[in-house]
């Protein structure tokens, strides 16, 4: 059976990497976890965006990379990108609701739609016989649903908190399976990670 893992990157690291020592993922052996013995993993697309620098963390662009060029060495994963928008928000206060303030903000656009999309052409092609999704998004919800009901592809979801799934997902999936930190302790990237060439891609320092 053929596997399809398609990783919403921003929300794994919001919901299940972000205030942990996980953050240096290896996505293939991470991936790899989940299948059983009758399954071969054929692909992994992991979608994100450029970050930019944020106030008090200048590094944040420099991590991202590394991260990024250890993703590069898995082999059948590809990175598809969206993109960061910087805008200007009105905000109130909360000490004092009547207070508004300016701030600067940037909103991520095109993780998710790409991964829906994606997540329905490649189904539509036969490319897999299960497709596992690495979300909690539940926009994601419509198009799993297209996929296990419509073109009948089994659908998983890897959740990445504590929580009990949402009655949405066990609605649209055929499993739902949680990543604990114990299997994220296991599926680290070694430090560092060999790229082309004999390059050395490091571990981000603050990543312990």
């Amino acid at each position: 059976m053929r596997v399809a893992v398609f990783v919403d990157g921003f929300n794994l690291y919001y919901r299940g990497l972000k205030g942990t020592a996980f953050k240096w993922l290896d996505l293939g052996a991470f991936s790899r976890h989940f299948l059983r013995e009758d399954e071969a993993l054929v692909s992994i697309k992991y979608f994100t965006a450029d970050v930019s620098p944020r106030s008090g963390d200048p590094d944040a662009p420099a991590r991202q990379q590394a991260y990024l060029r250890a993703l590069r060495t898995v082999p059948c994963l590809s990175i598809h990108k969206g993109r960061f928008l910087p805008k200007t928000k009105i905000r109130p206060l909360v000490s004092d609701p009547g207070c508004f303030v300016a701030i600067h903000d940037t909103e991520e656009k095109g993780s998710d739609v790409n991964l829906a999309a994606h997540l329905v052409h490649d189904a539509h092609r036969d490319l897999f016989d299960t497709a596992i999704i690495v979300s909690q998004d539940t926009d994601l919800c419509e198009p799993l649903r297209i996929v296990n009901h419509d073109i009948g592809k089994t659908v998983g979801v890897i959740w990445l908190e504590a929580s009990l799934p949402g009655k949405r997902y066990r609605q649209v999936s055929n499993f739902i399976k949680h990543a604990h930190p114990s299997i994220l302790r296991v599926c680290q990237f070694p430090d560092p990670v060999i790229g082309r060439g004999g390059l050395k891609i490091s571990k981000p320092a603050g990543w312990l």
